[in-house]
């Protein structure tokens, strides 16, 4: 009788996003191309985020203790990243993100088309 072979599960590697909470961003694909909204959540590892009053959809809910009511709630679902481009918040452009490092040896976002520093850190 031979061996089962099994599966090795290796560690997904996990990118560095160039978006983070808190920025604005535009949708360039899908049924809200066009609309802005703020970053609410991000998800490394499935490389999406959450975009305020972007992409909604309906969840039937039970009523809990918690929540007396039930029905059909609407909330945001995530959104993949390359779906979004980051808005510069000092030309107002959509933009990719480039990086430079500071004297002290911080990196730091930039935007490409005025190439302003885009972290307030």
């Amino acid at each position: 009788m031979a061996k089962k072979k099994t599966k090795s599960f290796k560690k997904k590697k996990v990118k560095l996003l160039e978006i983070r909470k808190g920025d604005i961003v535009e949708i360039i694909h899908g049924n809200d191309r066009g609309k802005h909204g703020k970053v609410l959540k991000v998800y490394p590892r499935s490389q999406r985020l959450i975009v305020e009053g972007i992409r909604f959809i309906k969840r039937h809910t039970k009523p809990t203790q918690q929540d007396q009511k039930g029905g059909i709630q609407e909330r945001e679902a995530p959104v993949h990243i390359s779906d979004v481009m980051l808005i510069c918040p000092n030309c107002g452009a959509k933009t990719r993100i480039g990086h430079h490092f500071l004297e002290d040896g911080t990196k730091v976002r930039v935007c490409m088309v005025c190439n302003e520093m885009i972290d307030n850190r």
